[in-house]
């Protein structure tokens, strides 16, 4: 079946230029769905000689780097990070369900490197943040005067007997989650699955994840790929949650729920994920009381457990006690992501150990955060602003169609566009999602919003 044009859905808006209407909304709002609409006026620089390490050259760490440079007059800052290629993350679920060609996601690391910042390709392997030093991978000790922590997420497969990253794509082996590659290879799975049908299982797991919203929009898109081929009749969508929901807020935990029992997909909670045989096609779930259960497949989207790096989880940054200790996640204060114990070092990212906040909306809003706060400690003052928690989830609910979920700490929703109601799906929501959102993130990333 051939795929439809993203922008040709039936019951879209018609616009005499829609290129031109494009345009223009990028223009003026790169910010939309993001959290903020631009930049304080930028007080004086600060005048330092200080040495800043940044771990992490994703969208956390570059975001980071570029806000310093505008914020201080000499210091020096150095970026860790091995990663030649820079990808666009939030647009995994578009490759996974065939609504973008892959180059669309990657990026050159080096065309994204501030100019001045001294850039080791190399992994930061050990934090020593009471001698003030990080050590990489190949032994190189680098001493700081203040850190930034941007390190990202560990996806831990391992917790999944028999799962293979590189057999994503056979035998309707499907997830989104651990590189460019792997969506694609999620998209020739579910377009083969789909000209059949079946049985298809989602799946999500205990541990805090980033982009959250990603094993629901694939549980959408697959339901609306079936339905597409004309296969959704001899179909079945279930959703088998380890949690005993399918998202943290609960009002748009309700709407999806609402949502898939008016689409047919069923869902059966506290169901964790515990093995797979890729081979026979059949994968075992288990309850909290230990009881398992085999549910064969036709295709499956698998999302890993995923817990801090070794590096953050077996150092001293790491909590000690609390719901956040067991992953390894950094210890920071919430409100001003400055770590607890170590007033020289923030994080930034989906490596804090915070409530929620793991999506690139969450950086847009607490990358100028934690720039201004480190500015403020270097210059002799305390951190002055706190962070909301804010996130954002453009949750797709068919081709053509989604919902802007924003939400912050407490799980209250803060829309920041009257146009649109948060719970409540859209095509305008939709073209942020496929057109908006990456010059906004390609701005975030340089600092400019």
């Amino acid at each position: 079946m051939k795929q439809r044009d993203s922008l040709g859905t039936p019951g879209a808006p018609h616009f005499s230029t829609r290129r031109a209407w494009l345009a223009g909304a990028a223009g003026t709002g790169t910010a939309l769905g993001l959290g903020l609409h631009g930049s304080p006026a930028q007080a004086a620089r600060v005048a330092t000689q200080a040495h800043i390490v940044v771990a992490g050259s994703g969208l956390a760490g570059i975001a980071v780097a570029h806000r310093l440079q505008g914020l201080l007059d000499g210091a020096k800052i150095t970026i860790i990070d091995a990663k030649e290629v820079h990808n666009y993350q939030p647009g995994y679920t578009l490759v996974g369900s065939g609504v973008w060609p892959v180059g669309k996601v990657i990026d050159r690391n080096a065309d994204l490197q501030p100019a001045g910042v001294e850039w080791v390709r190399d992994m930061v392997a050990e934090f020593d943040p009471a001698a003030n030093a990080v050590v990489t991978a190949q032994g190189r000790r680098i001493a700081y005067d203040y850190l930034v922590v941007a390190v990202g997420t560990h996806q831990d497969w391992a917790q999944i007997e028999g799962m293979d990253v590189a057999a994503i794509g056979q035998n309707g082996l499907a997830s989104v989650y651990p590189s460019s590659e792997a969506a694609v290879a999620t998209w020739a799975a579910m377009n083969r699955f789909r000209q059949k049908g079946g049985q298809a299982v989602m799946t999500l797991p205990a541990t805090p994840l980033k982009c959250a919203g990603a094993p629901l929009k694939m549980t959408f898109m697959v339901r609306d790929r079936l339905a597409q081929a004309g296969t959704l009749g001899r179909s079945q969508v279930t959703f088998y949650s380890a949690l005993p929901n399918v998202f943290g807020v609960k009002a748009v935990n309700d709407n999806v729920l609402e949502r898939w029992q008016a689409l047919g997909v069923q869902v059966q909670f506290t169901r964790k994920l515990k093995a797979i045989d890729i081979g026979a096609r059949r994968a075992t779930f288990v309850d909290p009381e230990g009881a398992a259960t085999e549910v064969p497949y036709d295709f499956i989207h698998v999302v890993p457990p995923m817990r801090a790096p070794d590096a953050v989880k077996n150092s001293d940054l790491a909590w000690k006690e609390g719901p956040m200790a067991a992953g390894g996640w950094l210890e920071v204060d919430k409100d001003t992501l400055r770590h607890r114990r170590y007033p020289n070092v923030f994080g930034l990212g989906d490596i804090n150990g915070t409530p929620r906040g793991k999506t690139a909306a969450t950086v847009k809003k607490s990358a100028p955060i934690v720039a201004r706060h480190l500015a403020d400690v270097i210059a002799g003052r305390e951190p002055g602003q706190k962070f909301d928690g804010y996130t954002s989830c453009p949750l797709i609910v068919r081709e053509g169609s989604a919902m802007l979920i924003e939400f912050d700490y407490e799980g209250r929703l803060v829309p920041s566009l009257p146009m649109i109601e948060p719970l409540q799906e859209s095509y305008f929501a939709w073209l942020m999602k496929v057109r908006l959102l990456k010059p906004a993130y390609l701005s975030v990333l340089k600092g400019r919003v």
